[in-house]
């Protein structure tokens, strides 16, 4: 039997359970030693009874003082209980219809027990206890586990896996010997049963460095995939009379971006830059700037963003910049008619229509462009590495510049952005007016509707935000369904007043309507879902009501924030909610202390970690096993310079050191990049 043998042949598994752990994407005994534990519990870290705190769960070494078995064995519940002792304290274990583990039990034998705790300080008590032998202490593993896979089942299928598998080196000696790691044999069976907390910190800086550095060679082997000569090297033209048409003067900020993009498409191989700002600093127009750039140079633009409303309004606004140069811009739209997607196409593929804008859409074989020269990307983590690719091979090698007003951490940004150049906007435009927040319980609620109605009757606009489109069964009553809410208010407190509703499954011709209405300020508020988080611009909007603040994540808080703001009048953004724990509290703190989206994003990374920063379906990325990019801040930027090392010495990692390396890539990235 090795590596690659089917888990079903592992002794101990079998067909059923072979099932179940192809629910946790395990196919084979190889896959499963790299099933890392999610947690251990540590029995080496022991506490005296008495210290043992009610509602904690603790480990501590007693002995068994005391058997008692239920009346009957045969009742529903059959609880058998046993006297615990460690010459000071007591305490009773519980046991539910657990007589197994009960008899296991030896009176006046010494144990290390772990539990929660539970009774009172007179009669302490802790249910159904885990508990081993003295001589077997040390870090119990702590599975991911699917229904019908208990954690002493995989421990032991584990067990068996480990005595079957070697993990063959990877990392060259020299790398290791500088980083002090150890062997890939060692760290994989360590960090399954360490002994102790120094043979599991051991065993994961090895594992978590090897993940982060696959990963960062295979980005960066993304990025050199580039440097292939480009089909579309431009030259050196005047775009002053695009600066001249603005009806606004440019930032330094902007204007170093547009220049740093003209730079890129004048070299031989591609562009591939991400432009990074803050909500409203105004990355659209440095992409209109490059658009104008490459058309002047005789090539076409195409233009991705990740919904049809974000779409509708790029059409727009590269319309407002473009179409008075004379460039000819179309619309690639879900909304669009059979026989008008295909008079689109057709205009892209003949070159009528000089930039195209789309949703994802755009990257379908049905689309065509005669001389695509660059792709631009809006909300780029939104898509990933793959369909950027994708995109990029509608063309002779085109440029590609990603955009995103998404603010992220730089550690996450090593990772997510790892294959492109980063330009920074980090200044807004002139005349824009800070944005006040405030974070209120529900008792302000007549107090901030009344705010609302002083602001419409005044000209302005409003937006009130719910985090749920329609209440269901188990929806609890105190989060505000967006359907519900707006029937509510138009009856209510808002009635007499153009109120329209917005949420994601709602037709696109009916989405449209809405949000044209809204900009033509038709409409006076505008309830929605979060829908509105990306790129919704109403510069006539001042105040918006985020209901159940505490449902939305902070970055996601401050995209929805940004919604307001984006004229030259005073706007407001009010937090609601009754959530009291510290979490919540902090992060409303967050939002009402500061504007800067990066000093957000990194409070929200440290507060809720990176798993959840992004869902897996937005960043695009092979899933980490191991790695934690908040834990492992440090050694990214370690690896971050390692990778780049190596890459610039042996860009194709063929040299017979780097084999391992070069093993690891390709199986991280075997689904394609």
């Amino acid at each position: 039997m090795d590596k690659y043998t089917e888990i079903t042949y592992l002794k101990g598994v079998g067909p059923k359970k072979a099932e179940l752990y192809r629910k946790l994407g395990i196919d084979t005994v190889e896959k499963l030693t790299r099933l890392y534990p999610r947690d251990y519990i540590d029995f080496t870290d022991l506490k005296p009874i008495r210290e043992a705190v009610i509602g904690e769960s603790c480990a501590f070494r007693a002995v068994v003082a005391h058997k008692t078995e239920p009346f009957s064995r045969y009742a529903r519940v059959a609880v058998y209980k046993a006297l615990l002792t460690d010459g000071e304290g007591e305490i009773t274990a519980v046991f539910f219809n657990t007589k197994f583990a009960f008899d296991t039990l030896r009176l006046n034998e010494e144990y290390i027990f772990y539990g929660k705790i539970t009774g009172t300080q007179l009669d302490l008590q802790i249910n159904t206890p885990q508990f081993l032998l003295p001589n077997k202490q040390g870090l119990v593993p702590k599975y991911p586990l699917t229904a019908g896979l208990s954690n002493n089942m995989l421990s032991a299928n584990m067990k068996t896996a480990l005595s079957l598998v070697k993990r063959e080196e990877t990392l060259p000696d020299k790398i290791r010997e500088r980083y002090e790691l150890i062997g890939a044999d060692d760290a994989m069976r360590r960090i399954h049963f360490p002994k102790n907390a120094e043979e599991y910190k051991q065993a994961r800086k090895r594992l978590v460095f090897e993940e982060l550095l696959t990963l960062k060679l295979g980005l960066s082997q993304i990025k050199n995939r580039g440097k292939t000569l480009s089909g579309a090297v431009m030259t050196d033209v005047d775009i002053n009379g695009f600066y001249e048409s603005l009806p606004f003067a440019p930032t330094n900020a902007q204007l170093n971006a547009v220049d740093s993009c003209i730079s890129d498409m004048k070299r031989l191989y591609p562009m591939n830059r991400l432009i990074q700002g803050d909500v409203g600093s105004g990355k659209t127009m440095v992409a209109a700037a490059a658009a104008y750039f490459a058309c002047v140079n005789g090539f076409q633009t195409l233009v991705m963003a990740p919904t049809e409303v974000l779409a509708r309004q790029h059409y727009d606004t590269f319309m407002g910049f473009l179409s008075p140069l004379g460039i000819n811009v179309g619309l690639l739209s879900g909304s669009l008619s059979a026989s008008e997607k295909k008079n689109v196409r057709a205009a892209a593929e003949n070159g009528d229509i000089e930039v195209l804008i789309g949703t994802h859409a755009l990257i379908q074989k049905s689309v065509k462009m005669k001389k695509l020269g660059l792709a631009v990307v809006d909300e780029q983590h939104r898509f990933g590495v793959e369909q950027r690719s994708v995109l990029a091979e509608k063309g002779a090698n085109p440029h590609i510049l990603a955009m995103s007003a998404t603010p992220i951490p730089r550690t996450l940004a090593l990772i997510i952005y790892g294959d492109l150049d980063v330009s920074i906007i980090n200044e807004m435009p002139k005349g824009r007016v800070p944005i006040k927040t405030y974070a209120v319980d529900t008792s302000f609620r007549p107090r901030i509707y009344a705010f609302i109605k002083k602001h419409i009757a005044e000209g302005k606009q409003a937006f009130i935000v719910c985090p749920l489109v329609e209440s269901g069964e188990n929806t609890p009553p105190e989060k505000q369904s967006a359907i519900e809410y707006y029937n509510k208010l138009t009856s209510g407190e808002f009635s007499g007043i153009p109120t329209g509703l917005l949420y994601g499954k709602m037709k696109q011709a009916d989405k449209d309507a809405v949000m044209s209405d809204f900009r033509d300020n038709k409409l006076k508020l505008l309830i929605s879902t979060t829908v509105i988080e990306v790129g919704i611009d109403v510069p006539n909007a001042v105040v918006m009501l985020i209901e159940n603040a505490e449902q939305f994540g902070l970055s996601q808080l401050h995209q929805l924030r940004g919604r307001v703001g984006r004229g030259s009048e005073q706007s407001f953004c009010v937090l609601m909610t009754d959530s009291k724990t510290d979490y919540t509290k902090a992060r409303t703190q967050a939002m009402v202390d500061t504007l800067d989206g990066y000093k957000i994003a990194d409070i929200d990374l440290r507060l809720r970690g990176p798993g959840n920063f992004f869902g897996r379906e937005q960043h695009g990325l092979p899933p980490m096993k191991i790695a934690d990019l908040a834990d492992d801040a440090v050694l990214l930027t370690e690896i971050d310079k390692l990778a780049e090392e190596i890459i610039s010495v042996d860009p194709t990692l063929s040299a017979p050191e780097n084999e391992g390396l070069r093993a690891n890539v390709d199986e991280l990235f075997s689904n394609g990049i």
